[in-house]
C-alpha cells in the first residue's frame, strides 16, 4: 500500500519539506511538522492513527476520499480538510471501485502546538467540519506557499514567523467554521431567519451599564432565547454573561485607571453590588479593584 504523504515516488510526484521546529518552538509556538504539495501517479491509500498533529490539505484537482471519526467524504477540486490525526483516517484517490477516479493533487501541512487539542475543539464547537469549501480558497493557499517559502529559508525567526502565519490559517478556519444556519430548526415558527449575532455583540458593547437579561435580548432581537445562547456562544466562544461581564471588567479597568471614581460608584453605573463587582474583578484578573489601581496608576 502507497503512502500518500511519505516519500513515495511511485506513488506521488511531491515538493515536500519535514521539518523540525526548534525545541522552544516545539513548547511554546504552534509549530510546523511537513508542508508541500503532490500530484498522485497512481490510485492509492494512505491510512493513519495516533499522529499528534493536525492535517490541513487543499484539493487543487482531481478526486479522493476521506474517512475519519467514522464517516466517509468524498472529496472534489476546492475542498479544504481540517482534522485532528489523534484519530484514525485514511484518504485515498483513484479508488477503482468508485466514480471519482481522477487523481488528484494537494496542497497541505502537517502542524502541532501546545494548545491544539483546545484550539480543535473550539474550531468543532462553532461548527467547523473535517470538510468543507470556501470562498476563500486563495488566502489558503497564500499561506501554505508561504509557510513552504519560509520554512525552507534561512531566516533565524523562521519558527516565529511560521507561528504566525500557522495562526493566520487557524483564524480563518474558525472564520470558516462559524456557520449559524445549523442551529436554526426549519420548523421552528419563532424563527424567521438567522439573528444577526454581531449586532446583539453590538448592543452589549454600548448598553453594559444597564441591567440586561436574556428575555430582553431575545424579545428586541426576535429570536428564542436558547437559539440565541447557544448562537452567541458558537460564535464568540463565550456565553453572553460572560462577555457582557468582560466589557464591563475592561470598562471597570479604564476608570480605575484613568479617574478617581471609587468601586462604590463604578458599581451604581453598572446597576450591581459593590460586593459583587469586586468578587467579579478578581476573578477576572486575580487582584482586587484597589490592587490593581495602585500597580497601574503607580506613585
Amino acid at each position: 500500500m502507497d503512502h500518500l504523504f511519505t516519500n513515495s515516488s511511485s506513488a506521488v510526484s511531491s515538493a515536500r519539506l519535514i521539518y523540525t521546529p526548534s525545541a522552544f518552538a516545539r513548547s511554546s509556538l504552534i509549530h510546523l511538522q511537513e508542508t508541500g504539495t503532490l500530484q498522485a501517479l497512481h490510485s492509492h491509500k494512505s491510512e493513519r492513527f495516533g499522529l499528534s498533529s493536525c492535517l490541513f490539505f487543499i484539493v487543487l484537482s482531481g478526486a479522493g476520499e476521506l474517512v475519519y471519526d467514522g464517516k466517509q467524504y468524498d472529496l472534489n477540486s476546492g475542498d479544504c480538510v481540517f482534522i485532528d490525526c489523534r484519530k484514525a483516517y485514511s484518504h485515498e484517490t483513484g479508488n477503482p471501485n468508485s466514480d471519482k477516479i481522477a487523481l488528484w493533487s494537494l496542497s497541505w501541512c502537517h502542524f502541532y502546538g501546545p494548545n491544539m487539542n483546545a484550539i480543535y475543539r473550539k474550531y468543532q464547537e462553532r461548527g467547523g467540519r473535517p470538510v468543507f469549501q470556501t470562498d476563500r480558497l486563495s488566502d489558503y493557499r497564500s499561506i501554505l506557499a508561504d509557510l513552504y517559502q519560509i520554512a525552507g529559508s534561512a531566516d533565524y525567526v523562521r519558527d516565529m514567523r511560521i507561528h504566525e502565519k500557522l495562526s493566520s490559517l487557524l483564524i480563518l478556519l474558525m472564520e470558516d467554521a462559524w456557520n449559524g444556519k445549523k442551529y436554526i430548526s426549519e420548523t421552528d415558527s419563532t424563527v424567521s431567519s438567522v439573528a444577526d449575532i454581531q449586532q446583539v455583540k453590538e448592543y452589549l458593547d454600548l448598553n453594559f451599564t444597564q441591567k440586561i437579561t436574556l428575555d430582553d435580548l431575545a424579545s428586541r432581537f426576535f429570536i428564542n432565547k436558547y437559539y440565541l445562547l447557544t448562537l452567541f456562544k458558537e460564535r464568540y466562544g463565550v456565553t453572553i454573561n460572560a462577555y457582557l461581564n468582560q466589557v464591563r471588567v475592561t470598562y471597570v479597568k479604564q476608570q480605575l485607571r484613568f479617574t478617581e471614581k471609587t468601586v462604590e460608584h463604578l458599581a451604581a453605573e453598572l446597576h450591581v453590588e459593590p460586593g459583587y463587582l469586586s468578587r467579579l474583578f478578581k476573578k477576572v484578573e486575580g487582584m482586587s479593584p484597589s490592587e490593581f489601581r495602585k500597580k497601574w496608576k503607580g506613585k
